[in-house]
């Protein structure tokens, strides 16, 4: 206990200046139960206050943290043993080796008489207090068979220490383990024993080396002296240097970080009397419990300064951060969805890293942190859904075929997926044809083609001075051309019969014959002039 004191004695100033600790950590660790930090509930009313603790007068964000407390006053608890539940069981109170034994009876159905569970989180006062209570040795409650006590936080806390008061002697051999979640391993936090080596397979020591999250192995609290009011106070940061530098320590910030904290007591402590088996003797033998403390703060990554009981889908009641800084998640633990410009981060002393809002231009309300794109522009948000059809990072384009016209919408360019070399059109809406292909939207084929296809259209090739107008014309399917009156052939090269010289400047396209009767059938002679 000297060595706890010394410690806290020198970590509460620090600690308390980040707002880890608070004053009624000491109270709760001397084991002045009187008067009990409160329920996490009693959290809800600092609801009512006006102004958030997250951010200062000038309405700058500032880290936050939800009051300290126990969090395990009337907390949901399991134990794997109790006494006088198959039915009632004689115990008698130590009084001492060789000394006269009273006994006693726990009857799990008589209230006065029962030690069930939740009176290790209970309200404990100094007069008629209440324990929970196991079976005795002559029931088997001996090494190797533990006894499990675990107790449900309700959410992820920031667990500053935790504390048992006895009303047996301390336990022998016993272990604290926590957990992350309710599907993660237990992990140990604490191991007590008078035989370290024997029970545990672990050397007796303090010194950590460079690994912090490794729990220890220590003898302090396991004489069986006191018989009862003894204490157990553990302190997770304890003889763990970066407790100093806990703000920059993620290594420290996961150990501390707990759902569930479980007891396993392995064996009780004796005066050597058991091997004899006399009845009262073994019945002498049992734990028993006042108390089961959690000092510690809800866990909300320093973005909340407020953690109430909710009721979940499922329909059970836990604890949950009232996140702010635009935070979301059990534990405050990622940024609301339109303000991941910059990536989540803890918050500190020093900066709130307060979730900065996405620039969708206006045309989106999602977004996500992406980390190339920070690091190349120092904004990471890349937004979702944009809309009014426009597209990018922050929406500050018109999507794929697409072009923008006035007040920034973004219109379709419906180029035509045949008869265009491209689907994007420019910024006139207007599209890139293949050869031969004309229109707007590269639709059909121009003058003087056809066969409209995936190639793009083919040439007609009509001859000018035999096609109507002297303008090249065609069928686009087939491809004949637009002859005039007195022209023939698919490019309407040719005088039809009867007819000669073609001329661009001859209405009709080519003269008549004049053989004076005597044929229907001449050509241009030579040096022939009009």
């Amino acid at each position: 206990m000297k060595s706890f004191v010394i410690l806290l004695a020198g970590l509460l100033p620090l600690l308390c200046s980040s707002q880890y600790y608070t004053s009624s950590y000491k109270q709760n660790v001397s084991g002045d139960r009187r008067s009990p930090v409160g329920p996490a509930y009693r959290a809800s009313s600092r609801a009512r206050e006006r102004r958030s603790r997250c951010y200062s007068d000038d309405d700058r964000a500032q880290k936050c943290v939800p009051e300290f407390l126990n969090a395990g006053y009337n907390g949901l608890i399991d134990v794997s043993n109790q006494c006088g539940v198959a039915r009632p069981q004689e115990y008698c109170l130590q009084t001492g080796y060789g000394s006269a034994k009273e006994c006693r009876i726990c009857d799990a159905e008589v209230p006065s008489l029962s030690h069930p569970g939740h009176h290790l989180t209970d309200v404990d006062h100094d007069v008629n207090k209440t324990w929970w209570q196991s079976e005795t040795m002559m029931e088997g409650i001996q090494y190797p068979n533990e006894v499990n006590l675990t107790l449900h936080l309700g959410k992820a806390f920031d667990i500053t220490y935790v504390r048992l008061y006895f009303r047996s002697p301390r336990p022998e051999s016993f272990a604290i383990y926590k957990r992350t979640s309710t599907n993660s391993v237990w992990t140990p936090y604490q191991f007590y024993s008078a035989t370290c080596e024997d029970t545990y397979g672990l050397p007796e020591s303090s010194y950590l080396g460079e690994d912090e999250t490794r729990a220890l192995c220590t003898s302090e609290f396991s004489d069986i002296s006191p018989l009862t009011g003894g204490n157990v106070p553990f302190s997770t940061l304890e003889n763990r240097p970066s407790a100093y530098t806990f703000e920059s320590s993620a290594q420290l910030q996961d150990w501390v970080t707990a759902t569930d904290i479980r007891i396993v007591l392995d064996r009780p402590n004796t005066f050597g009397d058991e091997v004899f088996g006399d009845p009262k003797v073994l019945r002498s033998y049992f734990y028993a419990v006042y108390d089961f403390a959690i000092g510690g703060r809800c866990k909300c990554n320093g973005h909340a300064s407020n953690c109430v009981e909710a009721t979940g889908l499922s329909g059970v009641r836990s604890l949950s951060c009232v996140c702010e800084h635009r935070t979301m998640g059990p534990t405050c633990n990622e940024c609301q969805p339109f303000y991941n410009d910059k990536p989540w981060k803890r918050a500190d002393s020093t900066d709130a890293y307060e979730c900065r809002a996405c620039d969708c231009n206006g045309y989106s309300v999602r977004c996500y942190f992406n980390q190339g794109l920070y690091q190349k522009t120092g904004h990471g948000g890349h937004c979702l859904d944009c809309t009014a059809n426009r597209d990018g990072p922050n929406c500050q384009r018109c999507r794929d075929n697409y072009y923008e016209i006035e007040g920034g919408m973004c219109r379709a360019c419906n180029c035509d997926e045949q008869g265009s070399s491209r689907l994007q059109c420019g910024s006139d809406g207007t599209c890139a044809c293949k050869p031969g292909v004309g229109g707007n939207n590269c639709d059909r084929c121009e003058d003087d083609y056809f066969d409209f296809g995936s190639q793009g259209c083919k040439a007609c090739g009509c001859e000018l001075s035999g096609s109507y107008g002297n303008e090249p014309n065609c069928d686009p399917h087939s491809g004949v051309c637009s002859c005039k009156r007195n022209v023939e052939g698919q490019q309407c090269d040719k005088c039809k019969p009867g007819y000669f010289n073609m001329d661009d400047e001859n209405e009709f396209g080519c003269t008549p014959c004049f053989c004076y009767g005597h044929s229907s059938i001449c050509s241009s002679a030579g040096r022939y002039t009009k």
